[in-house]
């Protein structure tokens, strides 16, 4: 018979606090620089999210990402875009997460991290193009917000890669 490990799932105050601090960057880049798109805003958010993929556990990283960026959502007046953001983010931040090789010394100057930045980008963009278009019911108003996505993908690349550099010396 299979028995739970209960163990190894709790959580310990290292990572609770861990977790709420990440919360809070990704809530502070995701809510106070709002460069207006079509359907919503541009923001920072993503690069602190690829960031703490890099520096924590994948639990931790996960659960920051989603809350602060779905806190970002509510406390910004678009609460019908929560459930959206919470599957978005996540898929985003999984995405990254495998598609990088972390265990490379040189992860950061890998093409593998760059294409994983990218592709993670990429789903970000889809998931708000298509719900989008599922949520205004106008395909038309989806793909209005695809290329200040885009550019958003882009921007949070480049401020990873200015991030992640002085933060390197903390990876695992």
């Amino acid at each position: 018979m299979h028995t739970l490990n209960v163990e190894k799932s709790r959580w310990t105050a290292r990572e609770i606090s861990l977790t709420a601090a990440m919360t809070a960057v990704v809530f502070l880049l995701t809510f106070v620089p709002k460069i207006p798109i079509p359907l919503g805003y541009a923001h920072l958010g993503d690069a602190a999210i690829f960031v703490m993929v890099c520096l924590a556990g994948r639990r931790e990283a996960l659960v920051a990402a989603c809350a602060g960026s779905m806190l970002a959502d509510f406390m910004g007046g678009f609460p019908l875009w929560i459930g959206p953001t919470l599957i978005i983010k996540w898929a985003m931040a999984e995405t990254f997460l495998h598609v990088s090789d972390m265990s490379n010394e040189d992860f950061i100057k890998s093409s593998r991290t760059l294409l994983a930045l990218v592709l993670a980008c990429l789903v970000m963009a889809a998931g708000y193009t298509a719900f989008g278009a599922v949520l205004y019911d106008s395909l038309a108003a989806g793909l209005a917000s695809a290329p200040g996505l885009l550019a958003e993908g882009a921007v949070n690349i480049l401020a990873f890669y200015g991030a992640i550099k002085p933060l390197q010396k903390f990876m695992k």
